[in-house]
């Protein structure tokens, strides 16, 4: 119909597919992460149980479903639901039938993980939690292969991508002075929280190469998201250079699905002709206009409600964009709605890890205590191990140990994790690496910190380590349980 055609985008069928099927794959990790992880980590018996948390007089002003009960069964359900609908999505399978069928889905995937994420505290306080909510409730609107994309809700995810990228980037210049000196990159590469296994080479190169990192960056965040938004073909060039800088990142450092986000909305920038002038085995058939393919007008009315409302919301986004007091990973509505990001506003210079380490023998501070060392799966920790490759995968134990020497090692968290240490207690256990004590319980446990630098290629050569560690001091001392009198 010619009076809707200001509103469909039926060049945009290979980006409506990469949007939607990677948002899915993007919400079947976080929910795997979550059934792995949750349990332990926030269940009823888990470090911050959650139960405890509903019970402690305050009524959540944010949607859950476990707003009345929680259990690890629950939690359990909810995860194997939305990862059953995540991967019927992947496949296109809700695709194929009418456009209220993938809105549905996803509707069911934001409501489900939003359920999770407000109940998940501290372990669920990161920027790329609130941004899949975003992603997912977004992705809800852009119908199915029975109808052409819909403009507006591309351009919705094109003004997210440039939330996530301009509020990182002024999130840089108004913070430390290493991103306007361009030295930030001596630092970030050795300093992350998660190194991966092509850190170290990356922290090595020439400081003359971090420095251009440096400007590619601002250009990246500052200059580029500008041209999402300009006609073809410059804003399928615009979402090329995005793609190009967040795969660096992955490449370099392990930061959940954060990069992985960005990657796949780059996508709704990039119109069929432009994916195919980069992938010519790509068909440059229009799969939104297929048979039938018509916007009904009840579709028409339902996405320009929701532009209407996502536009509304955008106003507390850009005031915060502008702003002196700039907020970082922040909502400004209880569905978690057009939100406001920003990442790494300061560098840290300086690598303090936490390690815990407990010993079996009666007397803690003896000189000849045999202290053994708990291995985390992503936090360094091992000076020979090669840190792995896990990002989009969300190790949220190991990302909390980064920040303890940052804030105190004194949160409530941390010592209910030594205290399981000392129980022996096995979901926790099952969160590490590796157990020292092979499942037995230690007589102590204690947590010292350490001063980590990436080894030199010569020192590498010389000792086969990876860091270079220097002990600190000792931040909890030695810890036990109380003896079981028989």
């Amino acid at each position: 119909m010619d009076w809707v055609s200001w509103f469909e985008a039926p060049e945009y069928g290979f980006a409506r597919q990469v949007l939607q099927r990677g948002t899915a794959a993007l919400y079947f990790i976080a929910l795997l992460s979550t059934l792995n992880q949750f349990p332990a980590l926030l269940g009823e018996r888990g470090l911050l149980p959650v139960p405890r948390y509903l019970a402690g007089g305050r009524r959540l002003l944010r949607p859950t479903l476990f707003r009345w009960r929680y259990s690890d069964r629950l939690l359990r359900v909810v995860c194997w639901t939305g990862m059953g609908i995540a991967a019927t999505l992947v496949a296109g399978l809700p695709q194929l039938g009418p456009p209220w069928v993938p809105m549905v889905a996803f509707l069911a995937l934001w409501l489900l993980y939003m359920s999770i994420v407000n109940v998940g505290q501290t372990f669920y306080g990161f920027g790329w939690e609130i941004l899949l909510l975003e992603m997912g409730f977004t992705v809800a609107f852009l119908g199915s292969d029975q109808t052409p994309p819909p403009r507006t809700i591309l351009i919705l995810l094109v003004w997210l991508l440039f939330r996530l990228e301009f509020g990182a980037g002024m999130i840089k210049i108004r913070g430390g002075s290493e991103w306007r000196n361009l030295t930030a990159l001596f630092y970030h590469h050795e300093t992350q929280p998660m190194p991966g296994p092509l850190s170290r080479q990356a922290h090595l190169l020439p400081r003359a190469f971090h420095r251009m990192e440096v400007l590619g960056n601002h250009a990246a965040q500052l200059v580029v998201p500008f041209f999402l938004f300009a006609p073809q073909p410059l804003a399928g060039i615009a979402a090329g250079i995005v793609v190009f800088t967040q795969l660096w990142l992955v490449g370099s450092g392990n930061f959940a699905w954060l990069n992985w986000s960005a990657i796949v909305l780059a996508f709704a920038a990039v119109s069929d002709p432009v994916a195919h002038a980069v992938l010519p085995f790509l068909p440059l058939d229009r799969q939104a206009a297929a048979a039938g393919g018509q916007t009904p007008l009840w579709w028409l009315a339902v996405v320009l409600a929701v532009t209407v409302l996502l536009l509304v919301l955008s106003y507390w986004p850009i005031r915060n964009l502008f702003s002196s007091g700039q907020l970082m990973n922040a909502s400004f509505n209880r569905w978690r709605l057009v939100n406001t990001y920003g990442a790494f506003g300061t560098v840290t210079r300086h690598r303090v890890e936490i390690v815990v380490e407990g010993t079996l023998d009666e007397e803690p501070d003896a000189p000849d205590t045999a202290w053994r060392e708990y291995a985390f799966k992503g936090k360094p920790g091992d000076v020979h191990a090669l840190p792995r490759q896990w990002a989009p995968y969300h190790l949220r134990l190991d990302w909390l140990m980064w920040f303890l020497p940052l804030r105190t090692v004194h949160e409530e968290w941390f010592y209910a994790f030594l205290h399981k240490l000392l129980d022996a207690d096995q979901p926790t256990l099952r969160l590490l690496h590796q157990d020292p004590f092979d499942g037995g319980r230690p007589r102590w446990v204690r947590a010292s910190s350490y001063l980590y630098r990436f080894a030199s290629r010569a020192e590498f050569r010389e000792t086969g380590e990876r860091w270079v560690r220097m002990p600190l001091y000792e931040d909890i001392p030695p810890l036990s349980l109380p003896r079981r009198h028989t």
